[in-house]
């Protein structure tokens, strides 16, 4: 009984403006980091954007959670809802990471692999920002749904190729001289963030495919 009558009520739609708002601001935070990796007098600016577009996103995902609180009827399972905002929202947490590490090592340099790392997130980004208003209609969008989350899988495991291409270049190019190992240590750790911002917007991807699985 309490199955059909939610099947009639009407659902609240607004969470799918919400995921394309937190998207769009994601790929706003992706576009800095690029920026950011790009060096130069800039950097401190994107940074900034950066942490701007972070509160931005917490703001939407406190909005989420609380429409979830106050609906009686959603259009999926409340804890999916809540994991996918969440997914997204780490994914810009770990930017604003990232670029807080820049501020605090003052760089202002970027190896290759690093900026393609950055066209990675920023791709990866963009892949989310598509997927999210293409789940109100998840029945009739499954097969591009599927497609987005095994593009971000794709790129993810380009972004670890990278990441290890660029700590081993790190390495031969500092392991002799004063000063190479904190280079290297620092550079490692710029390496390690924009890993993890990949690793999270590849969990965005696994929280679609979940959601995929339990309604279709």
């Amino acid at each position: 009984m309490l199955g059909w009558f939610k099947a009639i009520m009407p659902k609240e739609l607004s969470f799918f403006g919400l995921f394309v708002q937190h998207a769009t601001i994601v790929v706003a935070g992706a576009e800095a980091l690029r920026g950011a990796l790009a060096g130069g007098a800039d950097v401190e600016r994107f940074c900034k954007t950066i942490s701007d577009r972070e509160a931005d996103a917490d703001a939407v995902t406190r909005e989420v959670l609380t429409t979830v609180r106050r609906t009686f009827i959603t259009p999926f399972d409340r804890t999916d809802i809540q994991d996918l905002v969440s997914s997204m929202d780490d994914a810009i947490d770990q930017m604003n990471k990232t670029a807080k590490a820049i501020m605090l090592f003052e760089l202002r340099q970027f190896e290759p692999q690093m900026q393609q790392m950055g066209d990675i997130i920023l791709q990866a980004s963009k892949l989310m920002l598509e997927a999210m208003p293409l789940l109100e209609s998840m029945g009739k969008n499954a097969a591009r749904l599927q497609a987005i989350t095994e593009e971000i899988i794709r790129v993810e495991d380009q972004a670890d190729r990278l990441h290890d291409e660029g700590r081993k270049a790190l390495f031969l190019v500092n392991r002799n001289g004063p000063g190479s190992a904190m280079h290297f240590v620092i550079g490692s750790e710029l390496y390690d963030h924009l890993e993890s911002v990949v690793d999270r917007l590849e969990d965005v991807s696994n929280e679609i495919s979940a959601l995929m699985i339990d309604q279709l």
